[in-house]
């Protein structure tokens, strides 16, 4: 295939393996976020990935080439980590340079790929400003930039975001999305956020206790979570399972095969016209709507939403609909449903 494949990749310390049996392919020109809990052994398949961890079993290819044996320098990849690590006495050209000096470019083409990549990046101007004096932002941009310096045929990314507030890791998820298709790289993003992983990647592979539990696009995985536990994970609010997802199923779909329905904390709308009843157990006002919580008759304790400056009251009864884009129909084996 083009682009990395890797098959039966297994990492172990000592009698543990922090990567069990993964299959993994990241396509030429796509982002691929590998998503996890913390501890759950996708840092680790990415070092393997970059060639900082001998695997004990497994291959790690790219472009059909085994990379047994290759050393990290010359695997033709780039590694960006979450702090950056910028070099504090060069400037902020020499730093996006500094790959290309290391492959003895010449000054003047250092110089015409540094700027070209500080326009990518939005930091035009930047070239002479040390990294003292640059926001955390601004920081991991450039460390963007000198990754991307010697065009890599796969770029490594680990958590890079994740040192920043979450209010400027949104905005820069977006902006990293952008840079990544107008460089046409291609890109292996690892990250415990799923907000980030939506905003950067076009596929997924989510990861638990050193193993891939599911892989596909962004809608697949979304709209098909494969167990409740990857369901909560992904950000879905509540899991129902037995009685009270048979209720909604009887309600809102009947004759649907529903076990079991993962349901986001939108998915309960406070509606004159639906199909549930629902007393408000808690309400509280947010710049976007209002935030419930619902005992739905039959169905229990939910989260649900109303429209701004609706009246509902704690202790109100309401109708309630359900909308169905925003639910989940997952499997009944639900072996543990917190993340």
């Amino acid at each position: 295939m083009s682009g990395l494949d890797v098959r039966d990749l297994t990492v172990r310390f000592g009698a543990t393996a922090a990567v069990d049996h993964v299959d993994l392919a990241v396509p030429a020109g796509s982002v691929v976020a590998v998503l996890g809990p913390s501890g759950c052994g996708k840092s680790t398949l990415l070092r393997a990935v970059a060639g900082l961890e001998v695997p004990a079993s497994g291959t790690v290819s790219y472009d059909g080439q085994d990379l047994a044996g290759t050393p990290t320098h010359r695997r033709g990849f780039a590694l960006m980590f979450q702090d950056g690590q910028l070099f504090e006495h060069l400037d902020v050209a020499a730093n996006i340079a500094y790959p290309l000096r290391l492959r003895r470019r010449s000054r003047a083409d250092q110089r015409a790929r540094a700027r070209e990549l500080l326009a990518l990046v939005g930091l035009e101007g930047y070239a002479d400003r040390l990294p003292a004096t640059l926001s955390g932002g601004e920081r991991q941009r450039v460390a963007l930039a000198r990754a991307l310096a010697v065009e890599p045929r796969l770029l490594l990314l680990d958590e890079p975001l994740s040192a920043l507030d979450r209010g400027l890791r949104e905005r820069l998820a977006g902006e990293l999305h952008d840079i990544l298709r107008a460089a046409g790289a291609t890109a292996m993003l690892v990250t415990h956020d799923h907000d980030e992983a939506f905003a950067v990647a076009d596929r997924m592979a989510v990861m638990r206790e050193g193993r891939i539990v599911q892989a596909g696009t962004l809608e697949e995985v979304w709209s098909r979570p494969v167990d409740g536990w990857t369901a909560a994970f992904l950000g879905y609010a509540t899991v129902l399972t037995g009685d009270r997802a048979a209720r909604l199923r009887e309600l809102v779909a009947p004759g649907e095969p529903w076990e079991s329905v993962a349901l986001r904390r939108s998915a309960l709308r406070v509606d004159p016209t639906g199909p549930l009843t629902a007393r408000v157990e808690e309400a509280r006002v947010t710049p976007d709507q209002i935030r419930l919580q619902l005992d739905v008759d039959g169905a229990g304790s939910l989260p649900g939403v109303a429209d701004p400056g609706s009246d509902v009251r704690v202790g109100a009864r309401v109708r309630v609909s359900i909308d169905t884009s925003r639910i989940a129909l997952i499997p009944s084996d639900l072996s543990g449903v917190e993340p």
